[in-house]
Order: C-alpha cells, then sequence, then structure tokens
C-alpha cells in the first residue's frame, strides 16, 4: 500500500466517520447514510490495497 493510498483511505474513512457523526447529531438520515458510504469506501479503498500488497508479496515468495 503506497502512502498516497493509505492517505487517500483514511482521509475518506475519517471525512466518512464525521459526516456520520454530524448527520446524527443534526437528525439528518441521508448525511448519516452518506457518511456511512463514503466511510465504507475508504474501508473497501484500503482493503484493495492491501490485497494488491498481498498479491505482490506472493509474487516475491514464488519466485525466489
Amino acid at each position: 500500500m503506497t502512502a498516497h493510498q493509505k492517505l487517500t483511505a483514511k482521509t475518506e474513512q475519517a471525512r466518512g466517520a464525521a459526516k456520520e457523526a454530524v448527520g446524527r447529531a443534526l437528525g439528518n438520515e441521508r448525511m448519516t447514510g452518506e457518511g456511512r458510504l463514503e466511510r465504507a469506501k475508504g474501508d473497501l479503498r484500503a482493503a484493495v490495497a492491501r490485497g494488491g500488497e498481498a498479491v505482490a508479496k506472493g509474487k516475491d515468495t514464488l519466485q525466489r
């Protein structure tokens, strides 16, 4: 996972969590849902990057 990918994923997760919290505080279901979605996108982005790392590591192991 490159530094840029980590930063993008963490930023998206944090922004989503904040939006979700504000939505709950205001009783705004739409904002809460948008925040939940944005946080999930960040989680997915991080998981994909980790999967890419695992594939690269496995490939390196097989080449030895």
